[in-house]
């Protein structure tokens, strides 16, 4: 049985076609597996920068928590001497105020000071005596000591021991006491 020359070219293109199709089916198919490989790769290296930046902005969050509590521990630090510095210049002044009362043993005094130390001498010269604190004229800022008393007739004035270990002995003065 001898196919004719119709026969055969039919069936070399019905063979061509279905290589044809097969081929495609192929190609199709590296396609489709290659599109996966480039998707689980991607998936991959998205998911390794993910995680990358992720520990990145973990450790920025860190160091800026650390450097919120240093500052604020810095903040905490600064209050508290502001506080002790305040205390002590209390304790001070009470303490200056208190030796030129006991010196002067006048029932009136005036107290000169510098005009920002006001409201602390109020607190401090809560006493017996009549102790007021001079409004009008203060005391110039570079001047140690912090405190002048008067008596109430401003005829007597006395300063603290401080300014004269301070400063040493006024040469000027012919008695000391």
């Amino acid at each position: 049985m001898a196919l004719s020359d119709a026969d055969v070219q039919k069936q070399i293109k019905h063979m061509m076609a279905f290589i044809e199709q097969e081929a495609k089916e192929k190609a199709e198919e590296i396609d489709a597996k290659a599109e996966e490989e480039f998707n689980i790769e991607k998936g991959r290296l998205v998911q390794t920068q993910r995680l990358k930046i992720m520990e990145y902005y973990d450790k920025k969050e860190k160091q800026i928590e650390q450097q919120k509590k240093i500052q604020m521990s810095n903040l905490m630090n600064q209050a508290r001497l502001k506080v002790l510095r305040a205390r002590d210049d209390l304790i001070l002044l009470d303490g200056l105020v208190l030796q030129g009362l006991y010196q002067l043993l006048e029932p009136q005094m005036i107290v000169r000071c510098k005009k920002q130390m006001i409201p602390m001498y109020k607190i401090a010269t809560k006493k017996d005596v009549d102790v007021q604190i001079d409004q009008e004229s203060y005391l110039l800022e570079e001047i140690a000591g912090e405190v002048e008393i008067y008596n109430g007739d401003c005829k007597i004035k006395m300063m603290p021991e401080v300014r004269g270990a301070l400063f040493g002995a006024n040469g000027n003065r012919k008695f000391l006491n």
